[in-house]
């Protein structure tokens, strides 16, 4: 003898939520008939509702975080690009002032090639 009404869906039992799922769950139902030395799946997947809360206010802090970390982040960027440009004026600069030092040698030692010849 059917119960239910017509119209209506069968009830499905409940699933539970993601800190509490419902035993009675078919897809997360375990056979209960395994080797006694292993030990089941049930007992070591099993989280307490503390774990998932801790896990929940740890995502959140990290979440909360986040614009802080970029904002690091972003910030050691700059300081590098930062760095690498003095290091390439001090590049430049050094050339610049070696070519200068090579000029005044030429020119030292044309003057005395000069006061040698007379």
């Amino acid at each position: 003898m059917n119960t239910r009404r017509p119209g209506r869906p069968a009830r499905r039992p409940a699933a539970g939520t993601i800190d509490n799922p419902s035993a009675l769950d078919p897809r997360t139902h375990h056979l209960t008939k395994q080797d006694p030395t292993m030990a089941t799946t049930h007992e070591t997947t099993t989280r307490t509702h503390s774990d998932a809360t801790a896990v929940r206010q740890n995502r959140t802090r990290d979440m909360q975080l986040l614009p802080e970390s970029m904002a690091r982040a972003q910030m050691q960027h700059r300081s590098r690009e930062a760095e690498s440009e003095r290091r390439a004026l001090r590049v430049v600069n050094a050339r610049r002032l070696q070519r200068k030092a090579e000029r005044a040698t030429r020119r030292a030692r044309r003057a005395l090639a000069m006061a040698v010849m007379q």
